[in-house]
C-alpha cells in the first residue's frame, strides 16, 4: 500500500522535476505551419532525447527521496530503530517500478552528445540508485506489516546500518546529476529558442518557450527545506527577466493575438504573485520560513498550470 502523506516541499520538489521534460520536449509541429521551414537542428534534438531520458529518471526515483525523508521524520539516524518510536508506523514509502526509465537513462549515457561530467554522474547515480532501492522496499515491506513487533525492530536495526550509507551515497550522486543537469538544461533552452526563431521568427511557440524558461528560472530560485533563505537579488533579477519576457509576448498581440493568448492570462497573473510573494519575503530577509501564508504552493501549482496549457495548446493546436 502506497501512503500519500507528502510535506509541501516534497510535492513543490516532484512537481518542478516532473516539469523539466515538459519544458524540455522537442518541438511539435507549428502552430501556422509555414511553406519550406528550415529543418529542425539535428543534434539540439539529440541533446533533447538525452535531457528527456536523464529527467524522466529522475522524476520517478524521486520517490526514493521522499522515501528516506520520511524514514528519517521518525527515525533516529545515529541510533537506529527501537520498535518503540512514536511515529513509527510512518515507515517508508514504497518505490515506483522505474526499469523502463532506468534503461533508456542506461542507453542515453552512450549517445551523442556526449557529456562526459553528466553522463559519468548519471552512470554512478544509477548504481546508487540500484543499490538503495532494494533496501528500501524491504524496508517498507517490514514497517508496512509490522514485524518489528515480532522481532524488537532487530531486522529494522540490520536494515538501517545498511539504508544510511546508502541513503548517503545516493543523495550525493543524486545531487551532482542536477547540478551538470542544470548547466546542460539551461544550454538547451537557449540553443532551442534561437532554433525556433531561426525556423519560425520569433512567433507563439519562440514565446512560449521563452516565458516559461524564464519562469523556470524563477522556480529555481523558490525556498525548499534545503535551502529556506531566498537570495533576494537572484530572485529580483529573476523576476526582471521574467517580466521581460511577458513584455516580448505582449508584442505578439500585434500579429498573432491568438497565439498571445496562449499563456497571456496565466503567465500574467503568476507575475502579480511572484511580486506580492516577493514583498513578504523582503520583510523577514528571504527567511521563507517566516514568510508565513500558502503563497509558494500557490505559485508552484500555476507553474505547473502554465506548462500544462502550453504543451498542450502547442501540441494539439489552439
Amino acid at each position: 500500500m502506497t501512503r500519500r502523506c507528502h510535506t509541501p516541499d516534497h510535492d513543490r520538489r516532484a512537481l518542478l522535476l516532473g516539469l523539466v521534460a515538459a519544458t524540455l520536449a522537442p518541438a511539435a509541429p507549428a502552430l501556422a505551419q509555414a511553406p519550406a521551414r528550415p529543418a529542425p537542428d539535428a543534434a539540439l534534438q539529440a541533446a533533447i532525447v538525452k535531457s528527456n531520458a536523464y529527467t524522466e529518471l529522475l522524476n520517478r526515483t524521486l520517490r526514493a527521496v521522499e522515501s528516506w525523508d520520511r524514514y528519517r521524520s521518525w527515525v533516529n539516524i545515529q541510533r537506529g530503530p527501537t520498535g518503540r518510536e512514536r511515529y513509527i508506523t510512518y515507515g517508508l514509502y514504497s518505490l515506483y517500478d522505474v526499469r523502463s526509465e532506468l534503461e533508456k537513462a542506461a542507453q542515453a549515457v552512450v549517445q551523442e552528445p556526449a557529456m562526459p561530467d553528466l553522463d559519468d554522474a548519471m552512470r554512478r547515480y544509477i548504481q546508487s540508485y540500484g543499490a538503495l532501492a532494494p533496501l528500501i522496499t524491504r524496508a517498507n515491506v517490514y514497517y508496512e506489516r509490522k514485524d518489528y513487533q515480532d522481532d524488537g525492530a532487530a531486522l529494522g536495526r540490520e536494515l538501517h546500518r545498511d539504508l544510511v550509507p546508502a541513503a548517503q551515497a545516493f543523495l550525493k550522486d543524486r545531487a551532482d546529476v542536477e547540478l551538470h543537469m542544470r548547466t546542460f538544461r539551461g544550454d538547451i533552452n537557449l540553443r532551442e529558442l534561437a532554433d525556433i526563431e531561426r525556423r519560425e521568427g520569433r512567433s507563439a511557440r519562440w514565446n512560449v518557450r521563452n516565458v516559461m524558461i524564464e519562469a523556470r528560472g524563477v522556480m529555481d530560485l523558490m525556498p525548499s527545506d534545503a535551502r529556506p533563505v531566498v537570495d533576494l537579488a537572484a530572485f529580483d533579477a529573476a523576476i526582471a527577466r521574467y517580466s521581460a519576457a511577458l513584455r516580448e509576448l505582449d508584442k505578439l498581440k500585434e500579429t498573432d493575438p491568438s497565439g498571445a493568448s496562449i499563456l497571456d492570462s496565466q503567465a500574467g497573473s503568476w507575475l502579480g504573485s511572484l511580486r506580492e510573494y516577493r514583498q513578504k519575503l523582503a520583510r523577514v530577509r528571504g527567511d521563507a520560513r517566516r514568510a508565513g501564508g500558502h503563497e509558494r504552493m500557490w505559485i508552484v501549482n500555476n507553474y505547473n498550470t502554465m506548462v500544462s496549457v502550453a504543451q498542450t495548446r502547442l501540441r494539439f493546436g489552439r
